[in-house]
């Protein structure tokens, strides 16, 4: 590409010859007449038709597109952290590959965006799948997720989102962690908005997600709601973790030595074997919170610095600033 590009969109495919044609097709109709510089960074995540191929094809052709191969299937979050990772616009839109989400939505995105939001979601009010299997679990897993993580997101699942490089990019993504996106990125505080999406019906070959990954989703909602919690405080919420344990332990510990002095003059030792592991849970758990309060405290402290040393050369030297930009 000649241009830096200003957008960047990124689509996962997996077993999607029949989509791949016409969704570059509509990306770039609905994209090109917005009059900026963009790119398309299709993911090809392992598939065993002729996505690859199609994708391959189309970048030959389109010097507008390019493509991330992974060499087998590892699901929609690690394909879209990789095409995040490759992606180099200043605005990042990601979508799905089945002609579900429709590109044309893409320019309120941006002027969302320009209304100087830092994270614009997709809403499928009007959303065109199964009932049973799709819609009503969605339903409750959104609900759950905003009662959780105390980000009220109407459609957590939707796939077609906006954000600003700057912070995509600094999120972490694994497992499902895609759909918790705006909850993971409330810890920086940013400014979200949400707004309602055409959705149309799948046309070609089945959906490749189901009710086998509620597990996975609810597993994350936990590690998320943890890391929302712990962030800021760590000693002090693993303390308070650890209290119902060492309660439970010193209960038992003192039973076993009124039972030894006063009953029996022999120790149960189940019982106080049993307060001895709480008492040492509860003991783990503190030090974990101590481990966690000097990794948050360092991490300020580094940062800190490193703001303080890029304030002092960019007073002196743009060029410099970059190269300690590099090797932060």
């Amino acid at each position: 590409m000649t241009d830096q590009p200003e957008l960047s969109v990124i689509v996962p495919f997996y077993n999607e010859e029949e989509s791949i044609r016409g969704m570059h097709a509509s990306i770039v109709a609905a994209v090109e007449p917005l009059g900026i510089p963009f790119e398309i960074v299709m993911v090809n995540d392992g598939s065993r038709d002729r996505t690859l191929e199609i994708a391959t094809e189309i970048a030959s052709q389109e010097p507008r597109a390019v493509v991330v191969n992974f060499r087998r299937n590892y699901g929609q979050t690690p394909a879209m952290a990789a095409g995040i990772e490759q992606a180099h616009g200043r605005i990042l839109v990601t979508m799905d590959g089945d002609l579900q989400n429709d590109p044309r939505d893409i320019g309120e995105f941006l002027a969302k965006i320009d209304e100087g939001y830092d994270i614009v979601v997709g809403w499928r009010f009007n959303r065109q799948d199964k009932l049973i299997s799709r819609k009503i679990p969605s339903m409750i897993a959104n609900w759950l997720i905003g009662k959780v993580t105390g980000v009220p997101i109407k459609d957590n699942g939707c796939s077609l989102k906006a954000y600003r490089a700057s912070v995509i990019k600094a999120i972490p993504l694994y497992s499902e962690m895609h759909r918790f996106i705006p909850a993971m990125a409330s810890i920086a505080g940013p400014r979200i908005a949400e707004i309602k999406v055409r959705h149309h019906a799948r046309q070609f070959g089945q959906s490749k997600y189901g009710l086998s990954r509620v597990y996975k989703v609810l597993l994350d909602l936990m590690v998320i709601k943890t890391v929302a919690s712990f962030t800021s405080r760590p000693l002090l919420w693993f303390s308070v973790l650890a209290t119902p344990l060492a309660l439970i332990g010193l209960l038992a510990l003192a039973f076993s030595m009124w039972h030894w002095a006063a009953v029996t003059g022999t120790l149960p030792l189940p019982v106080a074997g049993t307060g001895l592991i709480f008492l040492l849970a509860a003991l783990i758990l503190m030090l974990s919170g101590v481990l966690g309060e000097l990794v948050f405290k360092l991490g300020d402290v580094r940062e800190q610095g490193f703001s303080r040393l890029t304030m002092k050369v960019w007073g002196n030297d743009a060029a410099t600033l970059g190269e300690v930009d590099r090797h932060a």
